[in-house]
C-alpha cells in the first residue's frame, strides 16, 4: 500500500474533465474508455486498459474500477458508483474535476511560495558540505587537528558522511509526508500533534474541513446513503482528528441520532461547522448547506495556504539563521581556544 502506484492529482483532474465532457455528450462508455486507454501512458495506461476491457465485457464501471485496486482514490471510486447508479455520472465527473483542479491550484501556490526558501536552505547545506571538505584540505596542508566545527567530519570521507546524513533526513521527511497522504495508521499521533501546534493547527484544520465539507456535499447531493456518505467524507479529510471518530459517528447515526447531534457528541468539530450542519438538517438542505460551507472553507483555504507558505518560509529562514549563528559561535570558540593555547593560558 505504501509504495503501490496511484494516479496523481493532476492526471486525475484531467481525466475527470475529459470524462465529464464525453459522458455529458452521450458517447458510449466503451468508446470513452478505449480512447482514454489509447491516449494514456504508463502506469495509467495499464489501469485504464483494465477498465476498458471490463466495460467492453458488459461489466459496470464500479466493478471495473475495483479491478484496479487502490490506484484511484476511494472517493473517486465511491462517487462513480453512486453516479452510475443514479444516472448523474457526468455531473459527478464535472464536480470532481473542479475539486481536483482547485487542489492543484492551492498546491502550486504553496510550492511557489516555498521554493526560494528551500533553494536557500539547499545552498546553505551545500556550503557546509564544501566547508567540511575544505577542513580536510587544511588539515592535510598543516598536518594539524584543525576542526572548527567539532563534528569530527573533514575531507572527502567527512563530506560523504555529511551528505549521506542529509540525504537520509530528506528521505525520512519525504516518507513521513507520503505516509500521511496515504493515511497510514502510525501517522495518526503525528496528525493529532500537528492540530495542536499554534498557527499550523488552524491551517491544517481549515484544509481538512474544506475537504470534509466538499465531500459531504458531493456524496449527499449524489444521493449516497447517509452512513456511507459520512464515512467516506470523514475519511476524505485525511486527518486523524476526524477519521478517528468514524466508527463512533457511524454507530450514533445507526442508532437514529441526527447528524448535528452526532457531530456535537464527537467533540472534534468547530462551532461554525456544527451550525451549518444544524441549519442544513433543519431546512432539509444539508447538501446545499455543505456546498456553501465548502466554498467558504475554500476561500479560507487560500489564506490558510498563504499562511502555511509564510510559516514554512519563516521556519526555513530560522533554520538557516540557526546554522549561521552556530557556525559563528563554533568558529569564535575555536579561534579563542587557539589564541589561549598559543598564549599559554
Amino acid at each position: 500500500m505504501f509504495f503501490s502506484p496511484r494516479i496523481s492529482t493532476r492526471e486525475l483532474a484531467r481525466l475527470c474533465h475529459r470524462l465529464a465532457i464525453s459522458t455529458e455528450a452521450g458517447i458510449d462508455a466503451r468508446r470513452i474508455w478505449s480512447r482514454e486507454t489509447e491516449q494514456a501512458r504508463e502506469p495509467i495506461r495499464s489501469r485504464l486498459d483494465i477498465i476498458s476491457r471490463a466495460v467492453n465485457e458488459g461489466n459496470s464501471l464500479q466493478d471495473a474500477l475495483m479491478d484496479t485496486g487502490d490506484f484511484f482514490p476511494l472517493m473517486f471510486r465511491e462517487l462513480v458508483a453512486v453516479g452510475e447508479h443514479t444516472g448523474g455520472l457526468d455531473k459527478v465527473f464535472a464536480q470532481m474535476a473542479e475539486h481536483y483542479e482547485y487542489r492543484l491550484k492551492l498546491r502550486r501556490q504553496f510550492l511557489a511560495a516555498i521554493t526560494w526558501p528551500l533553494v536557500e536552505l539547499g545552498l546553505a547545506v551545500l556550503v557546509i558540505g564544501l566547508f567540511i571538505w575544505f577542513i580536510g584540505v587544511i588539515r592535510d596542508m598543516t598536518h594539524s587537528d584543525f576542526d572548527p566545527l567539532g563534528w569530527g567530519l573533514y575531507g572527502n570521507q567527512g563530506a560523504t558522511a555529511y551528505f549521506t546524513i542529509v540525504f537520509l533526513i530528506v528521505v525520512f521527511v519525504g516518507l513521513i509526508i507520503r505516509a500521511i497522504n496515504r493515511g497510514l495508521a502510525w501517522t495518526r499521533p503525528i496528525q493529532r500533534a500537528m492540530m495542536r501546534i499554534p498557527i499550523l493547527g488552524k491551517v491544517v484544520e481549515t484544509l481538512a474541513l474544506s475537504r470534509l465539507a466538499w465531500s459531504m456535499y458531493l456524496t449527499l447531493y449524489a444521493g449516497m446513503e447517509v452512513r456511507r456518505a459520512l464515512r467516506l467524507s470523514l475519511n476524505s479529510s485525511n486527518n486523524a482528528w476526524y477519521t478517528d471518530h468514524i466508527d463512533e459517528i457511524d454507530e450514533k447515526i445507526e442508532q437514529g441520532n441526527s447528524i448535528h447531534d452526532t457531530f456535537v457528541n464527537a467533540a472534534c468539530f468547530p462551532p461554525h461547522f456544527l451550525d451549518a450542519t444544524a441549519v442544513g438538517e433543519q431546512t432539509g438542505k444539508l447538501a446545499e448547506s455543505m456546498a456553501l460551507l465548502s466554498r467558504q472553507y475554500n476561500e479560507q483555504a487560500k489564506y490558510a495556504f498563504k499562511t502555511l507558505s509564510t510559516l514554512g518560509g519563516f521556519m526555513v529562514w530560522m533554520l538557516i539563521a540557526a546554522i549561521i549563528i552556530y557556525f559563528i559561535f563554533r568558529m569564535a570558540s575555536f579561534y579563542l581556544g587557539a589564541i589561549q593555547q598559543a598564549a599559554g593560558l
